[in-house]
Parts: structure tokens; sequence; C-alpha cells
């Protein structure tokens, strides 16, 4: 069992389940409650899980989409504080355990960026987990750009998890099985990444660093062709779409415990932009532990991410 950093682990707090049950309708209620009970626990039984899984830390972030759905930006601001506190309680009772991502009020740019200050520099947090768009506004609107130079400027991981899009894929309609997790969602999720790139985010902002669960979203399997169709379409970029990709991003293996789409990441993107994610508790924690223990990779590279990786861009002791 390899000594393990897992960076997609979700929690939640009193007062938030309304925000979240948004995403989670279409799951049966007895399924529904028992992940409640593993959201909300911060004691044995979550502890219990990490420790079959080898996982020595885990980077805690709110179950989305928090208030980034809350039309009303000053709640928004107050209480995206009071989860963020709620968090910052929860690992001071074991520090050695748990570490943080911020939930933001991205409705304010400048509110986003004196609370993820805050978090960073007070409560000692990693970065951020932003739950894809905030009511329709995509992160790479000019409006944000106070964010991403406060973000740039305190070196924090910004961590893009998926969120329903908003409208409903068509291609999708009549098929409840492809909904969300299933498909929509990275779809949606990978579309976001691109806005960033393709907008030249990272010509304006080249130090951001951006995570992507579920091994990229699927981009590093088109890279040759957003460089092809970027260069076809006369896409104005520094440089080429897949540089940003392998320079400002790094990606998890949230949710995708399979040989061939971490081999094939690995090789697009290098093993050093690559780090362990269970997803708990909507994975299986043991099967993401086993799979990251027996995976073919050489001793170094499952070393390196499963944990060396997360360690030195996160800065944990």
């Amino acid at each position: 069992m390899c000594r393990k950093i897992a960076l997609e682990e979700h929690f939640l707090c009193p007062g938030f389940e309304a925000y979240w049950k948004t995403t989670v309708g279409d799951v049966y209620p007895a399924v529904l409650g028992k992940v409640v009970e593993r959201l909300s626990d911060f004691g044995q039984q979550r502890l219990g899980a990490m420790d079959r899984a080898g996982i020595e830390r885990a980077v805690l972030s709110l179950s989305g989409p928090g208030v980034q759905i809350e039309r009303d930006t000053a709640l928004a601001i107050r209480r995206a504080r009071e989860a963020n506190d709620h968090l910052a309680t929860r690992i001071s009772a074991r520090p050695d355990r748990y570490s943080g991502f911020a939930h933001l009020p991205m409705q304010d740019a400048k509110a986003a960026a004196d609370e993820l200050d805050r978090c960073v520099k007070d409560l000692k947090f990693c970065g951020a987990m932003i739950n894809g768009h905030t009511n329709g506004q995509y992160l790479d609107d000019p409006a944000l750009f106070p964010f991403w130079e406060r973000a740039e400027a305190l070196n924090a991981l910004i961590y893009l998890h998926p969120a329903d899009p908003v409208t409903p894929l068509a291609a999708l309609a009549g098929h409840r099985g492809l909904k969300r997790a299933t498909w929509e969602w990275g779809v949606e999720t990978g579309s976001h990444a691109l806005r960033l790139v393709f907008g030249g985010l990272f010509d304006r902002f080249p130090k951001a660093v951006v995570a992507l669960g579920h091994l990229g979203e699927t981009l590093p399997f088109l890279l040759w062709r957003f460089d092809s169709r970027a260069k076809l379409y006369g896409v104005k970029l520094a440089r080429r779409p897949s540089d940003y990709i392998r320079e400002n991003f790094v990606v998890t293996t949230s949710g995708m415990f399979s040989a061939e789409p971490l081999h094939c990441t690995i090789s697009a993107l290098g093993a050093g932009r690559v780090m362990f994610s269970a997803d708990y508790p909507f994975e299986s924690i043991d099967e993401a532990g086993a799979f990251m223990d027996t995976v073919a990779l050489s001793d170094g590279v499952r070393a390196d991410i499963a944990f060396n990786n997360a360690r030195a861009l996160l800065r944990l002791a």
C-alpha cells in the first residue's frame, strides 16, 4: 500500500443541504441518506475509510454547487464564509489528516478574491474548489479577472469541479443514464476548461493553475486536435492550446480508476501533472486506493502520483 494524498474529497456542513440536493434529485432516498451521513462525518467513519485506502491526508471541499447557485450575492458572501469557517474548525481537530479547499462566492469577483485570500493566509487552505459556472457566468468572464489576479498572486490551486450545465444538453434528452456524472458533467466541465484556454486566460495570468478531476475531463486525449483546429480557425493565442493544458492544468484520478486512461494521461501530460483522488463518498474509496496500489506503474511514478506531486504543489508539510 502506497502513501496517498487525496484531493477531491467532499463534505457537507449544516444548512447547505438545500443547495446540494439540487444536483441529486434522481438518487434513491435510501442511497441519499447514506451519502449525507458520510458527507457530514469528519470522525472515525471517514478516517477509517482513509486508513483502509492508505490515504494519509484528504483535502476537503464543500460538496457543490453550494452558494454558487445563490441569487442573493450578499447572502452568498456570508454563507461561503460560514462554510469555510466550519471546515477550518473541523480541520483544527485533525490537522494531521485534513486540509481544505475554500468555497467561494463567485457572484462577486472582489469578494471571492478576498475570501480566497483569507482562506489561504489565515485558515491555511490549499486553494479553492469552484463548482463550474455561477448562475451562467463562466470563469473566463473578464469581470472575474480580479479574482484570477489574486489567485495567481497567492499561488492558489483552483480546482474546477463539475456542475449542471446552464441548459440541459438536448442530445441527452430522454436518456436519464447519460445525465450528470455519466457524461453530461464531463462535457460541461471539459468545455468550461477549454473556454479558459481558447479565451486567452492563461496569456493574461500565465502562473494560474487549474485542477481537473476525472483525468482531465477527456482533454488529455484531444491535444493534437485542439492545436489543429485552433490553427484552422485562426484562434489568437501566444502558444498552442496543448501547451496551456500541459503547463497550466493538473489532473486527478477522481472517478477514473482504469489503467488505460491513466497511462494515456501520463503520456499526454507527464506524470508530474497527475495526482490521486478518491472522490469520497461518491466513489468507492477502497476501489480508488486499491487501483492506485496495483495499477502498472514504476514505483517512482506511483509515489509521485499518489503522494509527492500533491505534497509539492500544495506545499504540504
